[in-house]
């Protein structure tokens, strides 16, 4: 049976901070800055925000933020695992706790200096070894040289291209579009940098087959979002992004980012359960979908998300793409901020943010009467997926 909570929860408000490789201040800066900005997008007093939903990864504990926010009391808090698998899990939670009177307000955040503190795609090599069974997962892997996000994606993407016939220039589309898009957005970090296949093929070698304009970037920045009740959401400051639909992920013999033992690797399960629910939940069909926020931590993976949301038949995502149906104009154009490739890597919460644009009608590359925005969270990892849709 679908959640309940479909169609009685909206994103009320976004708020964000610049997207940078030095933001020059904490990243406890970073979170508390977005929250703020969340809730003056949507016209409501931090005070009365008394629910949070985070990733696990994350560093900012809900109640330093909340303390930094000046509120008092928390009805609600919780996370979710699994890096970016957990970016539309965060909102699933947020609208769970509303629907069921644990909450009014929750806000969801990710704040990090991943670019100027640490460099969050160097890998693993350096991690101690434990007998936690987190730890002892990598050692499967690691001493065959599987030690970074771009060595375990680079696995998938070969068996792929193996059986579909796609090429490093049916990857490099993507990140074509998402640069195209970055360009028009002054938020993003690529504004005004478009970049051509001829550049992507150009770009070096990181981990046979990708190159680095397949690898999105690494970021120092926040995002937060203010989820509410619809009917509350209708009282506030913007046009609410009601939440027809929200899934989370996590299928047979599942790892992290290392899924290499199922009898085929070139789908995505996980993210084909999330399918499922949403069109379940929601009434609506690939047809009824206007944009895609597809997560594109690594472009490889955009073709068989494109696939298991059943957009196309399987192996044929390289057509899709190459016949221009996810660029402006398209069937369904993807990213239109940017995506992480382009705008910036906020484990997917700016993608959300931008699903809410679309729905208003403020987006720098606003499709035309975008009624559903599909948004798909990380790749490889347990997932989650949400649908945002216009109000009645």
């Amino acid at each position: 049976m679908p959640p309940k909570f479909a169609r009685q929860v909206a994103i009320a408000g976004i708020g964000a901070t610049e997207f940078s490789k030095d933001s020059r201040r904490t990243p406890m800066q970073l979170a508390v800055e977005c929250c703020s900005l969340a809730c003056e997008d949507a016209g409501l007093d931090p005070k009365e925000v008394d629910g949070m939903v985070v990733f696990s990864a994350e560093n900012n504990p809900e109640i330093e933020v909340a303390r930094n926010l000046g509120i008092s009391e928390l009805t609600h808090f919780s996370m979710v695992h699994h890096g970016g698998g957990a970016a539309c899990g965060v909102i699933a939670l947020a609208a769970q706790a509303i629907f069921s009177g644990a909450a009014k307000n929750v806000l969801c955040y990710r704040a990090f200096n991943e670019r100027s503190w640490h460099r969050f795609g160097s890998g693993v090599q350096d991690r101690p070894t434990s007998a936690e069974a987190e730890v002892v997962s990598f050692s499967w892997s690691s001493p065959f040289g599987l030690v970074s996000p771009a060595s375990w994606v680079a696995m998938f993407a070969t068996r792929y291209m193996h059986e579909y016939g796609a090429t490093s220039e049916d990857f490099g589309r993507v990140s074509v579009i998402d640069r195209a898009h970055a360009a028009n957005n002054p938020a993003a970090y690529f504004y005004e940098r478009p970049i051509t296949l001829e550049d992507h093929q150009q770009s070096r070698m990181i981990v046979d087959p990708l190159r680095l304009l397949d690898c999105c970037q690494e970021t120092d920045g926040g995002q937060a979002l203010l989820v509410t009740s619809a009917e509350h959401a209708r009282d506030l400051a913007q046009k609410p992004a009601v939440l027809s639909g929200a899934a989370q992920g996590a299928s047979e013999d599942q790892h992290m980012m290392r899924s290499y033992y199922r009898d085929t690797i070139s789908g995505i399960p996980e993210m084909g359960l999330c399918a499922r629910q949403l069109w379940e939940m929601s009434g609506l069909n690939p047809d009824d979908i206007d944009v895609g926020i597809i997560y594109d931590h690594f472009t490889p993976l955009v073709l068989p998300q494109l696939e298991e949301f059943g957009f196309c038949e399987r192996g044929e995502a390289k057509d899709f793409i190459a016949d221009g149906n996810i660029a402006l104009g398209g069937k369904l154009p993807i990213n239109t901020h940017g995506g992480q490739l382009g705008e910036a890597y906020l484990h997917g919460m700016n993608g959300i943010a931008e699903g809410v644009r679309q729905i208003r009608g403020t987006s720098v590359n606003q499709v035309s009467g975008a009624e559903n925005v599909l948004v798909t969270a990380g790749t490889a990892v347990p997932t989650s997926a949400l649908m945002l849709s216009q109000d009645g």
